[in-house]
C-alpha cells in the first residue's frame, strides 16, 4: 500500500482487519482521510501517525488499541476530525493538544464543497471521481458528513478508554471545536475553569468520569450548546444560573449527589449546602401528632364497647322478659 504515494482517502471501516496499522500507510504523505474504525486492530498508535500532516480525518474508533496517546498526533495541524473512542487507551491526555492548529480557529480551513478525489483501480487502469465522505458518531447516532457539512465539522473524540489525570486546561484554546466527548474514562480533578472559552460548542459529553468540584460558570456563556452531559461524576454546588444551563433535562446532571439548582429538584442554601425539596417531620411536631393518634384510638375503643356493651345489656333484658 505504500507505493500509493499520492493516495489522499483510505476508508477500511468494519472489516474485521487485525493487528496493527500498516507500517505502509507512512509513505501515504497525502493521505487527507483515514478511517480505520469498527475494526479489530490492535497495538499502539504507531508515532508516525504524526508524519502524514495532510490528515484532516483520523477515524480509529472502535477497534482494540492500547497503551498511551503519542505525542506526535499533536503534530496534526490540519486535524478536524478525531476519533479514538471505544479503545483501550490509557495515560493522560496530552498537553500539547493545543497544537491542533486547525481546531483552533472558528472558521474552516478546508471546503470539501465542490473537491473530488481520485479512486483507481488497478484491474481495469480506469480512475473516477469521488466526494469525500464520513460516516462519524454525531450526538450518539452514526450519522454521514459529507461537503460543506464535513469540512465545518471539528470534533475530538476520546469516550469509552482509560484516560486518567486531569483535563488539560490547554484544551480552553480549541475555541473552533464544535463537539468534544471525553466520557467514560477515569477523568479526575475539576472541569476547566474556562472552557466556557469553546464557544463554537455544540455538544459537550464529560459524563461518567471521577471529576470533583463545581461547574464552571463560564459554561453558561456557551450559548450555542445543544447536547451536555455531566452526569455520573462528583461535582458539587449550585449549577452555574443562565438560560441554556436550565434548559437541559435532569438526566444532563444526575448522579452527583453534591449538586443542586434547577432543574434539579434539590434546593441550594448558603453556605454551599444542600436542601431537599421534600417537607421534614421535627420530633415535636411527630410527638404531638403521636399523641393525638393514642387518644384518637383510645377514645374510639372506650366508644366502642360501651356501645357494644349497651346492645348486649338490652338484648339480655329482652331474651329475660319473654322467658318470664
Amino acid at each position: 500500500m505504500g507505493w500509493l504515494l499520492d493516495l489522499q482517502a483510505l476508508l477500511l471501516r468494519n472489516n474485521n482487519l487485525i493487528e496493527g496499522i500498516p507500517l505502509s500507510i507512512r509513505n501515504c504523505t497525502e493521505l487527507v482521510m483515514l478511517d480505520l474504525s469498527e475494526n479489530k486492530l490492535s497495538g499502539s498508535i504507531p508515532d508516525w501517525i504524526g508524519t502524514n500532516k495532510e490528515l484532516q480525518i483520523l477515524n480509529l474508533r472502535k477497534n482494540q488499541f492500547y497503551g498511551s496517546l503519542p505525542l506526535e498526533v499533536c503534530c496534526l495541524r490540519n486535524i478536524q476530525v478525531l476519533d479514538l473512542s471505544l479503545n483501550n487507551l490509557s495515560g493522560k491526555i496530552p498537553k500539547c493538544i493545543q497544537n491542533l492548529t486547525s481546531m483552533l480557529q472558528t472558521t474552516s480551513l478546508v471546503d470539501y464543497e465542490g473537491h473530488s478525489y481520485m479512486l483507481f483501480y488497478c484491474s481495469t487502469g480506469i480512475g473516477m471521481s469521488y466526494n469525500l465522505k464520513a460516516w462519524l458518531t454525531w450526538k450518539g447516532s452514526k450519522q454521514m458528513f459529507m461537503n460543506k457539512g464535513l469540512s465545518l465539522l471539528k470534533s475530538i473524540d476520546l469516550s469509552s478508554n482509560h484516560f486518567s489525570e486531569e483535563i488539560p486546561t490547554e484544551i480552553e484554546k480549541l475555541h473552533g471545536l464544535i463537539s468534544l466527548n471525553l466520557s467514560r474514562n477515569n477523568l479526575i480533578g475539576k472541569i476547566p475553569s474556562n472552557i466556557g472559552k469553546l464557544t463554537s460548542l455544540d455538544s459537550l459529553d464529560l459524563s461518567r468520569n471521577q471529576l470533583v468540584g463545581s461547574i464552571p460558570p463560564s459554561l453558561a456563556q456557551i450559548y450555542g450548546l445543544g447536547v451536555l452531559d455531566l452526569s455520573h461524576n462528583h461535582l458539587t454546588g449550585e449549577i452555574p444560573i443562565g438560560t441554556q444551563l436550565q434548559s437541559f433535562s435532569i438526566s444532563s446532571y444526575e448522579d452527583n449527589l453534591n449538586l443542586c439548582g434547577p432543574p434539579l429538584e434539590k434546593l441550594c442554601i448558603k453556605g454551599g449546602s444542600t436542601q431537599e425539596p421534600n417537607v421534614e417531620v421535627h420530633e415535636h411536631d411527630y410527638s404531638l401528632f403521636n399523641d393525638f393518634f393514642v387518644s384518637m384510638t383510645f377514645g374510639f375503643v372506650i366508644s366502642f364497647f360501651m356501645v357494644f356493651g349497651s346492645i348486649l345489656f338490652k338484648s339480655s333484658r329482652k331474651r329475660a322478659y319473654f322467658n318470664s
